[in-house]
Parts: C-alpha cells; structure tokens; sequence
C-alpha cells in the first residue's frame, strides 16, 4: 500500500487534498451554517409570505378609489389615460384610505411630471401625443387646459403636424416639402378626435404617384420613370419613403 501511494504523483495528491478540503467545507456550511429556511423549499416560501405580509401596505388600488370616487373612474374608462392606474399620478393612496380626512393624495401639477411622457422623443410611436414643453402653453399646469382622466385636446387639432411633428420635420427637408398632406392621404374628420379608431387612407395603386412621376405626366421638373417597366407591381411607397429626401 505504501508503494502505491509513493507512485501517485505530488500534484494529484496536492489535488485530491483541495478538493476533500472543500468537500468538508461544503459540508459543514449547509449543516450548520445556512439557515433551515434557506433548505426547505416549504419553510422558503412560508418565510418570504410572512416578510411580505409583515410590509407596509402603501398602495390602495384602483377598485378601491372608485368607491368613493365615482365621476372620475367613469370618465377615465373610456378616455386616452384607461390604462393608466389611479396611483400612477396620485401616489401611493392606502393612507388616505385609512385616514381620508387628514391624509390627501398628491396631484401632479407640475409641468414635468406629464412630460414624462409627453415630452417629445423620437422614439415613441407615431402619432404618440407628444409636446416641446419650452413652447407649449410654457408656465401653465397641464391641467389648466386637460381633464387629466381624459386628456383630450381642448381645441381640435388645426394641423397634421400636432400629433406627427417627426414625419413633418422630415417632410421639410425633402422633395414633397410644399405638398400638402391631404393631397396623399385622404383625412376623416374624426381621425382629430378619434385618431387610433379613425385612420387616414394612403395611395394604394401605382398610378397616383404616376401622375407626377411617370414619364409621360405633363409635370415639368420632377424625377421621372417608366411607369410599366420600374418596380413592377409594387406601390412606390413600398420602395421610397415619400417623406423623406431622396430615394430609396
């Protein structure tokens, strides 16, 4: 036995050392070291039920704010802001539930708080109400002119460019910078007011934009193709942005 010991190499040995060191180590941690209820999936669970049960309670809930404020919910529920809960702009309501009272929930009357997500950024979906808070009504609470449960636009909006500012940024700068939207897009009425539900129609045949662009139209000026041969049986639009300088 002693002659087989003496034949295993110093490092294995060295090796097999560690890992029995670590072994016991392992051992005696989970033994005696880590708490029962870090162990047990059943005393786990029990122990993060009670932590959570022992937390201040700190929201109400929506359902529970309609009961006592009836006008508001109803006006809420069919408006811009049905999915946004109560406590998204009051704050944490369960102390005023407990003491109505004394207790008042806030109220956003800053400027900056709706800019939150009405401050323009590009990246947020087109038609997206969105404002330059510098210019827009400057110094005044929002609500001052908007029902915060529905915050509809006290006035009709005059002009395309108040919910799509970034397609009439980049219509600027390009070739179609002095066509009118509704040259293109037919526009109902109710798209002013019901702009989700309501939508604008868009050319759907090639030759609406062959009026200007094919190589026979009388207008002078203007690019030109052959109408039969280029882009086969696309739409044009589905190839060149039409708001935006240039081509494809």
């Amino acid at each position: 036995m002693k002659e087989f010991f003496k034949k295993i190499p110093e490092q294995a040995v060295r090796v097999a050392v560690v890992f029995l060191v670590l072994a016991v180590g392992v051992f005696v941690i989970r033994q005696f070291i880590i708490p029962p209820e870090m162990k047990d999936p059943a005393l786990q669970q029990a122990s993060s039920m009670d932590r959570e049960a022992a937390k201040e309670i700190k929201y109400a809930g929506a359902e529970v704010c309609a009961q006592c404020h009836e006008k508001e919910p109803e006006i809420k529920k069919t408006g811009y802001h049905r999915d946004l809960a109560c406590e998204s702009c009051h704050g944490a309501a369960q102390k005023h539930v407990d003491n109505p009272t004394d207790v008042k929930p806030t109220s956003p009357n800053k400027r900056d708080y709706c800019a939150y997500c009405h401050k323009y950024n590009s990246s947020r979906p087109t038609g997206f109400p969105q404002i330059n808070p510098d210019t827009h009504n400057p110094r005044k609470p929002c609500i001052t002119c908007h029902n915060p449960h529905n915050p509809k636009p006290p006035t009709t909006p005059r002009s395309c460019a108040a919910c799509h500012a970034q397609i009439e940024r980049t219509k600027a700068a390009s070739y179609h910078a002095l066509i009118a939207c509704t040259v293109c897009h037919s526009v109902p009425e109710k798209h002013k007011t019901t702009p989700r539900t309501v939508i604008p129609t868009k050319p759907d045949k090639r030759e609406f934009c062959g009026k200007c662009h094919d190589k026979g139209s009388p207008r002078k000026g203007v690019p030109t193709v052959d109408m039969a041969t280029h882009g086969e049986k696309y739409v044009c639009w589905q190839c060149h942005y039409p708001h935006m300088l240039g081509g494809i």
